[in-house]
Formats: C-alpha cells, structure tokens, sequence
C-alpha cells in the first residue's frame, strides 16, 4: 500500500464513478475519455494494493467494495475539508476572524435563524452559515465533515462523546380543534389508535418519538396511517382534517397559540427530549467553532420556540 500516491484526481474519479455507476458516464461528466477515468482508477487501486469496485456484477452499475467505500469516505472528508479551509480563508478577507457551518435537522428551522441571529449579534467577526436537513442527510455530513457544529434531537453514536444538551424538546400529538379528543382531557387508547395517525418518513427522529411512544399500547400501531416528509405538510394534513400527529411542539407553537391546532392532553404528554449540540471535530475544532459552542450551551435555549 501506497497512501503517498493517491491524489485528489483518483479520488475524483472514484466519486463521479460511484455516482453514475460507470467509467463511460464519468468520463462524459468529465469531459474526458473513459481510458483516462480508468486509469486513474487503476491508479488508486495499485496504490492501494486493493480493488474499490466488484466488476464481477457483469453489465450492471459498478458497486463499491468494502474497502472503495471506505476510501469514498475518506473522499468526501477530504473535499469538505477542503471546502471549509476556503471558506474561511473567504472570510478572513473580509475581515472575519473565520467561517462556521451551523447545521439543525429539519424541525430546527423553527428556531435556527433566530440562533444564527442571536450568534451574530454577540459575535460579528465570524461568519456564520445556517444548514437545514432531514436526520439522515445530517448524520451523512457528520460522517463527512461538512459541519462545524450540529443541533438534533438524537445525536449518532459515534458523536455521544461530542454531543451536550441545550434545551428541552417536548413532542407533543396534535390534532384538529372539532376532533373528539380535543374535547376533554385524557385519551383512550384504542380510540387513540383508531384515528390515522400522519407520520414523517423511516428514518425521521419524529417518527422514532412517535412510534415509541404508540409501542405503549400493545401492538402500537395504528390502523391507518400516512407519510409525509416534512412538518408542514403533516401540520396541513391534520388541520384539514386527513388525522392525527405527533410532532414537536416547537413545529406548532403558532398554530396552536392561534387555535388552529390542539395538543391532546393526557397520561405520558408531552414526551419530553432534549435537543443536542454536537461538536463533530471535537477537540480538533477551530477556534470560532468552539466559541459559538459555548455561546450557544450560554444561551441556555433561551432561542428555542
């Protein structure tokens, strides 16, 4: 194995090839001959002393061996890396002290600007980029080093060394103002789990809280149900009568301030979560980074809805 002969074009490669799944479409993508994505390919992999795809699958999409997943990681790592020291630089000509990438899952988008807001008027010299994305895609950019600082609602694994709540998350399940549970306190729950209940797709940390909380009653699962991917749309769905939900409060504070929604009262409600800040260099963080850390562990989540 030689480390010292990889270069950034051979992992070029190996990312335009394993998103076609081809050498003839990275070489369009390219503007270059397929010998010339081969051999940069081949490269890598003398280089390696190990093969990063299985050409045994015959005519279909080349498919990632264990160790070319392993090196596309590393690919991504490294761009964003790249990606990041540029930006700052960016920033230092403009007379920032540097650049950060602030990253919320989706329900975070309730409160992220206020906290980027608030970031800002304490801290002008850094500049400071707001980052909105479902879990998944969050845990991805962890995985790739695209953030400087998180906040989420269920940190991954390998970042609960990295991860420091900042504030209570309540989940609470809504429903429209004319349905029958919002009529008196308390629920029955096999009237609960006769409603269709609208969900956010596999993956979601909502749904997780949602599912979790249903697994009370038995079986816990609803008769009928419907997926959606975003908060709004499921706050859409309920008031127009399609079912029921469980959200976090901080998605429908407005709605139900104005009595558009209504949050079922009961045994177990809210189901109470903390969100998360999680600092995914750790202890190799830049030094604007760990300031607005604890500028926002400071904060208290006095910037939460």
């Amino acid at each position: 194995m030689k480390p010292d002969a990889i270069t950034f074009k051979q992992l070029r490669a190996l990312r335009a090839v394993t998103k076609v799944g081809s050498l003839a479409g990275a070489a369009r993508g390219f503007g270059q001959t397929t010998s010339t994505v081969h051999s940069q390919i081949k490269a890598l992999e003398t280089a390696l002393g190990l093969a990063v795809f299985d050409r045994r699958a015959g005519g279909e999409a080349l498919k990632l061996t264990r160790e070319g997943a392993e090196m596309l990681r590393a690919a991504h790592r490294i761009d964003s890396n790249l990606s990041q020291a540029v930006a700052t630089i960016q920033a230092y000509n403009t007379g920032k002290n540097g650049r950060i990438t602030l990253a919320v899952v989706s329900t975070g988008k309730y409160f992220g600007p206020r906290l980027v807001r608030m970031l800002a008027d304490i801290h002008p010299e850094i500049d400071i980029r707001l980052k909105v994305a479902n879990r998944s895609d969050t845990v991805m950019g962890i995985e790739r080093s695209e953030f400087d600082l998180v906040i989420m609602g269920r940190p991954p694994r390998t970042e609960l060394g990295n991860a420091r709540p900042v504030g209570p998350h309540p989940h609470g399940i809504i429903v429209p103002p004319d349905h029958p549970l919002a009529t008196h306190p308390g629920y029955d729950p096999d009237m609960l789990l006769s409603n269709t209940f609208i969900m956010r797709e596999p993956g979601s940390g909502t749904r997780s809280v949602a599912e979790r909380f249903l697994e009370r009653f038995g079986q816990g699962v609803p008769r009928r149900m419907i997926e959606m991917d975003s908060n709004e749309t499921i706050k859409q769905a309920v008031m127009a009568g399609l079912g029921i939900a469980m959200l976090s409060q901080h998605t429908v504070a407005d709605e139900i301030k104005t009595g558009r929604l209504v949050l079922l009262q009961g045994v177990g409600l809210p189901v109470m979560r903390h969100w998360y800040l999680v600092e995914p260099n750790g202890p190799l963080a830049s030094e604007v980074a760990r300031t607005a850390a604890e500028s926002i562990i400071d904060f208290n989540g006095s910037f939460l809805p």
